[in-house]
Order: structure tokens, then sequence, then C-alpha cells
């Protein structure tokens, strides 16, 4: 349901991503979940979703509404890139998820320091995340691009591990430069816009001087991150696996603390 009113717009919005009781007759056999919508419907969701994204950019299922909305032409591009990639072919073929129930925790603490997946799972415990937050697709009207789009949603926090960004605002905005370089995604190129209006003058500084320019330069020439099987790749050593990538070490080290600061 699209309504008009900014805040129940938002509470809409909000129950199509989070409510568990669907069942079949809520969308049209795409895939499980979705929702039909016509243009005009998108355009209302991209306006609504975008406006309270901005007001709180950790909205993050008003930032998946946004993405889904506008992103048509990008992810075509990307499910190309993917499909001319031979383990992003694999990739698209077999169709693996990054969630807990597909996670082996506890052989990723075993595995020794510096590895990708010891990594990995310190920046989520660092961090207090989880790849369970990331809400399914809802309205992208083609089942396999529908997949491209929660690949990419899936892999974000790897991104940041590749990266190694933590999830406060700083870290956040140099993502969103990465991935409006590497996706074309109109969602991470308006992050990448309005993102540095809520750091302070130090972080815009960083960002500006050293973060940014680092972060666009390695999104335009590294691989296409959603082509990498990254689920057989976690005894891999994290430097070997920037390199493969061709993604330079960050020029700054962040802190995971205080992660909501500006």
């Amino acid at each position: 349901m699209v309504v008009l009113s900014g805040g129940r717009f938002t509470v809409c919005v909000h129950q199509l991503h989070s409510s568990p009781g669907f069942t079949d007759s809520c969308y049209d056999g795409l895939y499980p979940g979705h929702i039909q919508t016509t243009p005009i419907q998108k355009a209302l969701l991209a306006v609504g979703s975008g406006v309270a994204a901005l007001q709180n950019p950790y909205r993050h299922d008003m930032v998946a509404v946004l993405g889904e909305t506008t992103g048509h032409l990008a992810l075509i591009n990307l499910r190309d890139r993917m499909k001319n990639d031979p383990e992003g072919y694999t990739i698209l073929t077999e169709r693996p998820r990054i969630r807990l129930s597909t996670l082996d925790l506890s052989r990723m603490a075993s595995l020794p320091d510096g590895s990708f997946g010891r990594e990995y799972l310190r920046f989520l415990e660092d961090n207090h995340v989880t790849p369970d937050s990331r809400a399914d697709v809802k309205f992208v009207d083609n089942e396999e691009l529908a997949y491209v789009m929660q690949r990419y949603r899936e892999v974000h926090d790897l991104l940041h591990t590749l990266l190694g960004m933590p999830t406060n605002m700083l870290g956040e905005v140099a993502v969103k430069w990465f991935e409006a370089a590497q996706t074309g995604l109109p969602m991470c190129a308006l992050g990448a816009v309005l993102g540095p209006l809520r750091l302070n003058s130090s972080r815009l500084q960083s960002l500006f001087t050293s973060l940014g320019p680092w972060a666009l330069q390695n999104g335009r020439r590294s691989r296409c991150i959603l082509s990498i099987f990254y689920e057989r790749r976690w005894e891999q050593n994290l430097e070997d696996l920037r390199q493969e990538l061709n993604i330079e070490p960050p020029p700054v080290i962040l802190s995971a603390a205080n992660k909501r600061s500006t």
C-alpha cells in the first residue's frame, strides 16, 4: 500500500519489509515476498523512502526500499557482469545466502587471525551487527535481478571487512563512495552525496582528503564485488583477497567504537 502522508507511508513500507505474516496471496509468483507495483507507485515509494532515509540513515528498511525502486538499470549491469565472470556465474546459478543459518560461526572463530572468515566474524562482533538484519527484497520485478539485489545487500558487511571500515557514519559513507563507483546503484550515489552532510569538520576532512579518493579509486578499478563466492574464501588471507580484488588497504584506520558518532 502506498500512502502519501510521510508518517503513514513510513509505517506501511516498514510493514511490507518486516511482517512475518505474508502468504502466497501477497505476491504474484516471481519470488516469495514479491510485491508488484506500478511505475507511479515505485516513484512514490522512492520519494518517501528517500526522505525517510535522509532523516535517519540507520533506517535500513527505508534504504532497502529506495534501492529496490531506483536500481533497475544498475542491477541489469551488475547481473551481466556476474554472468561474464565464472565465479559470478556460479553464484547466480547456486544462489547462496549469507545468513546466520548458513554460517558456521564456530569454524570461523577457529580460523587464524588475518583470515577473511576470522576478520569478518570480528567485524560482526566489534560492530554488534548480524547478517540477518538485511531485509528481503520485495519490489524488484524480476526474479534474477531480485537475487542480485539480495546478494549486494548480504555482502555489504563483507565489504566493510574488505575495506576495513566500521559502521560509524564515516565508515558507512566511505563504503557508500566505494559502492557508488563499483555498482552504479542510485541509492549508493545518494548516500555518497548526502552522507557527508552528517559528518563533523574533522571527519569531513578525513573523507575528502584520504578516505573518499581511496574509496572511489578502488571502487572503479576493483573486480566486481558480487562475483566473489565469499563463502568459499573464509580461509583465505584477507590481504591476499584484497590483492586479488585489486583493493588497497585503507589509508586511515577507523575504530568501531562510538558507532553512531559523526
